[in-house]
């Protein structure tokens, strides 16, 4: 159902049991996935690709313009995966110097009032609780959650399962499968409820993602000397390896680590 007061430019390429409802506005050089649903005073911008159901809630902007002094009006893309819902008054930017553009994964939620800077990258299954801003260039892997107002800032990391609580702000890179919490930022123990019950972990790999990160955070060494004691004292896995592929992907720097500014 296409209501006849809304706007849909003619170019624009709409699935099957496509709904738009009065007032909202689908620019050119867009994609409508099949199943969508766009609620009314909600907007996909040129260079936004919907996947199929999604809805996007009254108010939000998808694919809105980057906010970057960079970005001199070429070619820039947001992509929008499967499933995915977008609560009231989000915005999106588009990303413009990524080739991929802007993209949020498939079976996330991100809610009302949340901003998802350029170029910025959300796996599928992240929550984006309310009120949170991501600045550009951002990257949150799969499963991840971020409470009511977090901040995170350019280039920050977030790894897979992790959790960081509401309020908090974020300059640095946080580890898969911790809770952060608190401002300066702190590490706050594993995300265990989630991994077990929502990522099907078990015991054994939560217990070891434990170990982990008391050689991190909580025996008062650097963190090339931690991650020299957890390649000695945990035996080889998918979670041992993913923390150690987080940390020395990003140059070890970690969001909470007492020996770096926050």
């Amino acid at each position: 159902m296409i209501s006849p007061l809304a706007f849909v430019d003619p170019t624009a390429k709409l699935g099957k049991d496509v709904t738009i409802h009065p007032f909202a506005y689908i620019d050119a050089d867009t994609v409508v996935g099949d199943g969508c649903e766009i609620m009314p005073y909600a907007s996909v911008v040129r260079g936004s690709t919907l996947g199929n159901q999604v809805k996007v809630y009254q108010g939000a902007i998808i694919g809105a313009d980057p906010q970057d002094f960079r970005w001199k009006g070429g070619r820039s893309k947001c992509v929008i995966g499967d499933r995915t819902v977008i609560r009231e008054h989000v915005i999106i930017n588009r990303g413009f110097h990524d080739e991929e553009g802007t993209t949020v994964g498939c079976d996330c939620f991100v809610f009302a009032d949340s901003h998802i800077g350029h170029d910025s990258h959300i796996a599928p299954r992240c929550v984006v609780g309310n009120a949170v801003t991501i600045a550009g260039d951002v990257k949150v892997e799969e499963g991840s959650i971020l409470s009511s107002n977090v901040v995170l800032h350019e280039h920050c990391r977030v790894g897979k399962y992790a959790l960081v609580k509401g309020g908090t702000r974020i300059s640095s890179n946080v580890p898969p499968f911790v809770i952060m919490a608190h401002n300066p930022v702190t590490y706050y123990g594993v995300n265990s409820i989630v991994m077990r019950k929502h990522a099907g972990f078990t015991d054994e790999q939560i217990d070891d993602v434990a170990k982990a990160y008391r050689h991190i955070y909580q025996c008062s060494t650097s963190i090339f000397n931690a991650l020299k004691r957890i390649e000695a004292d945990i035996d080889e896995s998918p979670v041992r390896d993913e923390i150690l592929r987080f940390v020395r992907d990003n140059n070890m720097q970690l969001a909470g680590d007492r020996f770096q500014a926050d």
